[in-house]
């Protein structure tokens, strides 16, 4: 057994079978509960149905796990590391980030604008120009 094996098994001696089943496959993540619940459907329905049915009960499926990286990494940098230099740094390193993080985040939508504007004038234009070949179509007429 490897030193991982071990831990993850010390750390679920104390549940049922249930609760080491939910740990295994909450450690293989969101695809493993995807699977067991499609194989559930596949060999006896009631099974996929009850996973199904945990699934959408425990709202894990449906948490973003970035959301969950950046408040523990947040959490993580808000602890001190001893040494009140390092810490200055670190503080305005991550304020800058955050800040060149924003502006980029900011330029992305002006250019999304952008491009819809152009997308919608463009629309326009040839909306104008078929209505203006069928105007002189029926003149024609």
């Amino acid at each position: 057994m490897t030193p991982a094996a071990t831990a993850h098994t010390a750390n679920t001696q104390h549940l049922s079978w249930f609760g080491k089943s939910e740990a295994w496959l909450d450690s293989k993540g969101k695809g493993a509960w995807i699977a067991a619940m499609v194989l559930g459907f596949v060999f006896f329905w009631p099974v996929g149905l009850a996973l199904l049915f945990y699934m959408i009960w425990s709202k894990d499926m449906f948490k973003k796990s970035s959301r969950n990286r950046s408040c523990s990494r947040r959490m993580h940098v808000m602890s001190s590391s001893g040494n009140s230099a390092f810490d200055s740094y670190r503080d305005e390193t991550l304020r800058r980030l955050e800040d060149e993080q924003k502006n980029f985040e900011d330029f992305l939508e002006r250019l999304r604008a952008a491009k819809d504007k152009s997308e919608f004038d463009q629309f326009m234009d040839e909306r104008a120009t078929k209505a203006s070949e069928e105007r002189r179509e029926t003149e024609d007429a």
